[in-house]
């Protein structure tokens, strides 16, 4: 696959935890993460092969909410939503 993002548009979330928001209180939104902090943490948002996967081919990840209103067109023209996952020489 050529491609140089994955979109991951969630209907529960915005962006990646690290914990489920809806049970617990102190959940806490990353605004990034490389593939290998989202393995070693277990965070649950893809299975560990499609992560090595995009991770092995340098193709980054943003998981947004799709219930918010125009998120698609933010997330295609660049503004910062959601969470970027991307591999740990690319991450900042």
């Amino acid at each position: 696959m050529e491609a140089d993002v994955i979109l991951m548009a969630k209907n529960n979330v915005d962006g990646v935890y690290n914990a489920d928001p809806q049970v617990d209180s102190n959940a806490y939104k990353y605004d990034q993460l490389s593939y290998l902090d989202l393995l070693n943490e277990g965070l649950g948002v893809m299975d560990s092969t499609a992560s090595s996967l995009c991770m092995d081919n340098d193709i980054a990840l943003i998981v947004f909410s799709i219930l918010d209103k125009g998120n698609i067109k933010r997330v295609l023209t660049g503004e910062n939503i959601g969470t970027i996952i991307r591999r740990k020489d690319n991450h900042e």
